[in-house]
């Protein structure tokens, strides 16, 4: 993968820091690609099949990053002294007879920054800012198990599970777990 930044793996990096971006900038689509290609090639899935270039993941966030410009999409990053290590975003725009949800969507976080808690800051963050957005109910879904562990430790009501839903990024069929919470607007 040509100039993609890599995450390095020591004990000097400061704590991740959780903040939502209104604009998103060239590097950070970078960064961002760079986690989405990790998770893809981690077994996420994601929307996105194994292999994944670097050309389409920022193309993915090139079309997210103008989402959030026009106010359609909440994006959230977790980053730490080497940059962004994770992002989740809010798709607000609803159709208008569900003005009152958002969908949660591409919690991702790179391999070597899990089981930091830093999942569930940006849980926090994405559902803090759909109070913001004055949304009352969220819904996700999900193929992993362990993401499925943590929605329900966080509040979140599995409502079902649905066969064969999508491919794994390297093939096979795989389950979705569908997922929604209420929240004080």
């Amino acid at each position: 993968m040509p100039n993609a930044p890599e995450l390095h793996s020591d004990n000097t990096s400061a704590a991740p820091t959780v903040r939502r971006l209104h604009a998103v900038s060239d590097a950070q689509i970078q960064a961002l690609a760079v986690v989405l290609i990790d998770c893809v090639e981690g077994g996420a899935s994601v929307s996105f099949m194994h292999p994944l270039s670097l050309e389409k993941a920022q193309a993915f966030w090139r079309k997210v990053a103008a989402g959030v410009a026009a106010g359609e999409r909440a994006l959230m990053v977790a980053e730490n002294d080497e940059g962004i290590v994770g992002t989740v975003q809010l798709v607000l725009d609803q159709p208008e007879n569900q003005p009152h949800r958002a969908d949660l969507s591409k919690m991702l976080v790179h391999r070597r920054a899990r089981r930091h808690g830093l999942g569930a800051a940006l849980m926090h963050a994405a559902e803090q800012a759909a109070r913001d957005s004055g949304k009352s109910l969220l819904v996700l879904d999900t193929a992993s198990d362990e993401a499925a562990r943590l929605y329900a430790r966080m509040g979140w009501q599995a409502c079902g599970v649905v066969p064969d839903f999508a491919l794994l990024p390297q093939g096979g069929l795989c389950d979705t777990t569908f997922f929604y919470r209420r929240i004080a607007a």
